[in-house]
């Protein structure tokens, strides 16, 4: 045990100090949030008000054509021509053509830029016009745009789990996002650190230093050293990750405070533009849109976050501990990078296999693959973390833990019978016959 935690300390520390994680540590949730701030900041601050002509000569589309933050609408009353002459020498963004036969010809209409105008632009000003024909001609025929609007119902269902401890709200919103992102993330981390466990082998082998090493330690607990102490760095990085990522977007939340709207009335003028856009039976029903804010809050109170980080903790341990033994030993098996493309393919499959699953899982949580899929060791790390939010029995997740741990076990004890030989082996290209021997060979 002693020389474990020794290769354990030795591994940990020598990539802890490396520049480049150091660096990528620290960068990346600069680059995370930085991203979405850069978004959010365009979203609220580049906003340029746009004048657009409009010249009716049908005179059916008189103040349709509402003002808004990104829009501002003139209505003219001179000619066609003399309006295209205008708009050459003026800083207008376009010119909107509404002949006088448009109940006729709805395609006759014109938009003149002096550059191309863009597909927003287009598409607000066909939908003024197209709901203004449809006003007039639902009139004609004795139907008011109330009644039309009336006739639509919004439905919008609430789910509700019965459990032993009664009625609990649920989000299958929130359970979808939280676990899919729990699976990415041991999908990403089991590659990442199970090719470094691999690589760190690899070198230390065509470098000879492995020949020193194991002159003091056995190769098993080199081998078991070497992963754990990756595996712990992976964990230092998350972590790091997670609290720099909240610190800044605490940071950037303060920062990008000032550009949004303080003043009450700023705010619900905003409002009153969202539900200007929505249907009157839907203003009805739900009294305006919902704070998005109280919807995310409410999603996750609906999930158990303790149950989920403490899964995502040991899902995380034992899918990275399983396939990184395999990684171990492919890496001692030969003697460059190169070589181990032939045997890098029966590891990754099964992990790329899983990821796939997960797609299907979480259309239906609870169905015979999602359940076949989170019980076997090699797909269950990832696929488990998909059904979790969504709440599976305790049998069935203790099962599944129960048999990732006898998996880790079991392939550990496979790579340190490939470990043990080809730690030492050089100059020779291995089959997978090869393999198979050093597995069942005694000594």
């Amino acid at each position: 045990m002693k020389n474990i935690l020794l290769v354990l300390q030795r591994e940990y520390l020598v990539r802890v100090k490396k520049k480049s994680f150091i660096i990528m540590t620290l960068l990346t949730p600069f680059l995370f949030v930085g991203f979405y701030a850069a978004v959010i900041w365009v979203a609220v601050g580049s906003v340029e008000t746009k004048t657009v002509q409009v010249l009716d000569e049908s005179g059916l589309f008189s103040q349709q054509f509402k003002d808004s933050k990104t829009l501002r609408f003139e209505y003219l009353t001179s000619s066609l021509d003399s309006a295209k002459t205008n708009l050459r020498q003026s800083k207008v963004s376009a010119l909107v053509h509404i002949p006088d036969d448009i109940m006729e010809r709805p395609k006759g209409v014109r938009i003149y830029a002096q550059k191309n105008v863009s597909l927003e632009l287009k598409s607000e000003i066909e939908k003024v016009i197209e709901k203004q024909i449809e006003d007039i001609k639902l009139t004609e025929a004795g139907i008011t745009r109330k009644v039309l609007e009336d006739s639509r119902i919004n439905v919008s269902s609430q789910t509700i789990s019965l459990s032993e401890e009664g009625e609990k709200s649920s989000s299958s919103g929130a359970a979808t996002a939280i676990g899919g992102i729990c699976a990415f993330l041991i999908y990403i981390s089991v590659f990442v650190y199970g090719t470094q466990v691999m690589r760190g082998v690899t070198e230390e082998k065509t470098s000879r230093i492995v020949e020193v090493i194991i002159s003091s330690v056995k190769p098993f607990q080199l081998m078991m050293g070497k992963i754990i102490g990756v595996a712990l760095v992976g964990l230092t990085q998350f972590v790091l990750w997670i609290f720099l990522t909240i610190a800044l977007t605490s940071v950037a939340g303060l920062f990008l405070g000032d550009r949004m709207p303080k003043d009450p009335k700023q705010i619900e003028q905003q409002m009153q533009e969202v539900r200007k856009d929505l249907p009157t039976a839907q203003l009805n029903q739900n009294q305006g849109p919902q704070n998005p804010v109280s919807e995310v809050l409410s999603a996750m109170n609906s999930l158990n976050i303790p149950l989920i980080l403490g899964c995502f903790l040991f899902y995380y341990l034992g899918g990275y501990l399983l396939y990184s033994a395999l990684f171990g030993a492919v890496g001692a098996a030969v003697d460059n990078d190169s070589d181990t493309q032939q045997f890098m393919l029966p590891i990754t499959l099964p992990i790329i296999m899983s990821f796939v699953f997960a797609q299907f899982v979480l259309r239906d949580p609870d169905g015979s693959l999602a359940f076949w899929t989170s019980i076997i060791p090699f797909t269950s790390p990832i696929v488990m973390m998909v059904r979790i939010p969504f709440g599976v029995p305790a049998w069935e997740l203790a099962l599944s833990m129960v048999l990732l741990v006898l998996g880790f076990m079991g392939t550990t004890w496979l790579a340190a019978r490939i470990y043990r030989v080809g730690i030492l082996l050089y100059g020779k290209k291995v089959s997978y016959k090869e393999l198979a021997k050093w597995i069942f060979y005694k000594g």
